[in-house]
């Protein structure tokens, strides 16, 4: 957000320094305050269990808060110093040991501090009394604003005197993955998202509703916002048949390859922005955790170094983390208990991975904004994943899953905080990527999976290949996974001999395989889906394959799928009239309008001709386009993956993506796909003063 008017700006810039003393210090002397009072009940905790530690009174006991207190801020200190030898993973490694290693000097040094026992003793005191600081400033915090983020504050508030203001307002932009219009509207109506739906009500922002078209992706929609070229997308995976293989846009050999294709060197964040925990890098030039740049080597931020070395950073996050896996243990288990319909089985990966981006990866995002608000980075991009990843699996309005809007509406507030204690000023754009459509799946509703329907309709010698997936956070972890390998420092080499084994040209990739099946030469049929969006190739055939000779070669396939139950409507191409719709008892021709029958695309919507055609004019698109069945009452559909909540394709909420901007910007009307809504971005940058003219000579990448 803005700051006041220059003439606060002046006021505050005249503000006397001893005012500013002493409000820094009176924050300095409430963080000892607390941070002593926890150590000494961990102190406390841990003398009273353990038989190994003893003292001779009270006054050791303070004493060692002294020292550990002194000690883990030394400790900080070695650490900074030497982040740019041993990288981010070592800081992290280093960051851990060495609250092991406070404690292990404290009790050691102290002579009011006895131990009992052999050599093991101290070490047994050591690990036990940092997990119990642990568990204590975890209990101290919970309910209450992030430790971490807290942290980040007191940090900028000791630097905010220190910063040189730049003399135009930046523009931040926070991408809350999978979030809906109509249901961030009824949280704000419910009053349950304060910093959010305060900035609306109180006028000072704006929210409206905008149209994904298909597919309803993370990736389509932010190659729009980030590129202007979602022409590029034509689902979260697909086919190509020139080259036999999956294009998989969360896998990072794939997104750099895709977004060398749609860059034009003029993206949103060209001119001096950062991309973090995106999927494409909008030709930024700096990148943190970004699918498309995760095999390029990436500069050492602050932000990393503060996130690892903290206390409250990575070392609070590992406790978190086993507390968000039992969280989603219980959850699961209580959706059971109560028979919730729809839901899917909750386990496995996906128990680390909640844990992973609800816990590390937002703290961590937090710390890299943070960064580059203090430097004045003229536009800052980052996803956050939480919602997303959470509403897949549990549902999109299931308790679990608005738990996860309300931290991130408490992050929302902490960066706003953040911002106004800087000297410079920032705009806040919350925008959407899609939303999500509940359901249960298409394998729970009949039995079957596509794949299998697919398989009895076509007169084939093999089973067609099946492209699915249930997991995309993978893609996070395995961006942040090899960039760290590729960095040449200690932690570099340590990461690239533990995962050599799942590195492939350098880039690490971890997860399930089913995504990304092996395609031979001789394949006849490819099954890829995305959400409530499958798409059909026929493998050994060049080229779009029309609808008339797919009636020669398969002829139950197009009656067969537009027929089940479980099926909406296809779109196919045909020799006499382009694409066309067809659904049980009608055809919809989508150039013309032309309808016959039932129209088939009747329940998705006023933009369902228009988003499928233009989905069908992709390059890579399937020989045949699916669209799941869509409900008349609940508007629920049935995904090709094994996920209760579901985007990809249309029907339900997972087209109605949502924009909140600063009210002083007018948005004439809705933006339909995310190329319009990159116009409107690019807008307001130009008005900020953060695009360079056009006129001006661009230096322009040419193809080999």
């Amino acid at each position: 957000m803005a700051k006041p008017p220059e003439v606060s700006g002046d006021r505050r810039r005249r503000r006397p320094v001893w005012l500013d003393l002493r409000s820094r210090t009176g924050r300095g002397l409430q963080t000892m305050l607390f941070g002593g009072l926890a150590s000494l009940i961990s102190l406390i905790i841990t003398f009273w269990t353990l038989p190994q530690i003893s003292s001779d009174g009270r006054v050791p006991i303070l004493r060692l808060v002294v020292l550990l207190a002194v000690f883990s801020m030394l400790m900080r200190w070695v650490l900074a110093g030497i982040a740019i030898l041993i990288g981010s993973i070592g800081v992290l490694v280093g960051g851990l040991l060495s609250q092991f290693g406070v404690v292990y000097l404290g009790i050691t040094v102290d002579p009011g501090v006895n131990l009992h026992g052999g050599v093991e003793a101290p070490l047994l005191v050591s690990i036990v009394m940092s997990s119990v600081s642990a568990f204590v400033g975890w209990v101290a915090y919970a309910g209450s604003a992030d430790a971490y983020v807290a942290e980040v504050m007191r940090v900028v508030h000791r630097r905010a005197r220190r910063i040189t203001p730049t003399q135009k307002t930046g523009m931040l932009i926070i991408q809350i993955d999978g979030l809906s219009a109509p249901l961030l509207n009824w949280m704000v109506l419910a009053g349950n998202l304060p910093n959010l739906g305060g900035w609306i009500r109180d006028g000072k922002h704006s929210m409206v509703g905008w149209h994904t078209g298909v597919p309803s992706t993370t990736p389509a929609s932010q190659a729009g916002i980030l590129h202007g070229g979602s022409r590029q997308i034509p689902a979260f995976r697909w086919y190509e048949k020139e080259s036999a293989r999956v294009m998989v846009t969360n896998r990072g050999r794939d997104a750099a390859e895709i977004e060398d294709r749609m860059s034009t060197g003029r993206g949103l964040l060209a001119d001096g922005g950062v991309s973090i925990s995106n999927n494409w890098s909008g030709d930024a030039e700096r990148s943190e955790l970004v699918f498309s740049r995760a095999s390029l080597p990436s500069h050492r931020s602050r932000g990393y170094v503060r996130f690892f070395s903290s206390p409250q950073g990575a070392a609070r996050g590992m406790v978190l983390c086993v507390a968000e896996m039992v969280k989603e243990l219980h959850q699961a288990r209580r959706q059971r208990a109560r028979h919730l319909v729809p839901r899917v089985k909750r386990g496995g990966a996906y128990i680390f991975l909640r844990a992973i981006t609800n816990v590390l990866l937002r703290d961590l995002n937090v710390s890299l904004i943070t960064d580059e608000l203090v430097k004045g980075t003229p536009v800052i991009y980052c996803d956050f994943v939480d919602y997303d990843e959470v509403a897949h699996h549990a549902g999109p309005t299931r308790a679990e899953s608005l738990q996860t809007l309300e931290g991130l509406d408490r992050v929302l507030g902490a960066l706003k905080r953040i911002i106004d204690i800087l000297p410079h000023s920032y705009e806040v754009v919350v925008l959407s990527d899609h939303g999500q459509s509940q359901g249960s799946t298409f394998l729970q509703r009949y039995g079957r999976t596509l794949t299998q329907v697919v398989d009895d309709l076509v007169d084939t010698t093999k089973e067609p290949v099946a492209a699915v997936g249930t997991t995309e956070g993978w893609g996070p972890v395995n961006a942040f996974l090899t960039e760290l390998s590729l960095r040449r420092s200690v932690a570099g080499s340590v990461t690239r001999r533990a995962l050599h084994a799942k590195a492939i040209s350098g880039e690490v990739e971890l997860g399930p395989k089913d995504c990304e099946p092996l395609v031979a030469a001789d394949e006849q049929m490819v099954v890829t889906s995305s959400g409530n969006l499958a798409l059909i190739y026929l493998a050994t055939t060049p080229g779009r394959v029309p609808l008339e000779e797919i009636e020669l070669l398969h002829p139950k396939l197009i009656p067969g799928l537009a027929t089940h139950p479980g099926v909406g409507f296809v779109v196919v191409d045909s020799l006499a009239e382009g694409p066309v719709a067809i659904g049980r008892a009608g055809v919809h021709v989508l150039r013309t309008g032309r309808i016959e029958g039932d129209d088939p695309l009747a329940r998705y919507g006023p933009f369902a001709a228009a988003s499928m055609l233009r989905q069908a004019e992709m390059p890579h698109n399937g020989d045949i386009v699916v669209i799941s069945r869509l409900d008349e009452y609940t508007h629920e559909v049935a995904a090709f993956e094994e996920l209760v909540g579901c985007h990809g394709g249309i029907g339900g909420w997972q087209t109605e993506a949502v924009l909140v901007h600063p009210s002083r910007w007018v948005v004439d009307k809705p933006p339909v796909g995310s190329d319009e809504v990159h116009a409107l971005l690019i807008g307001w940058l130009e008005q900020l003063g953060h695009r360079k003219d056009l006129r001006e000579p661009v230096e322009t990448r040419v193809e080999a």
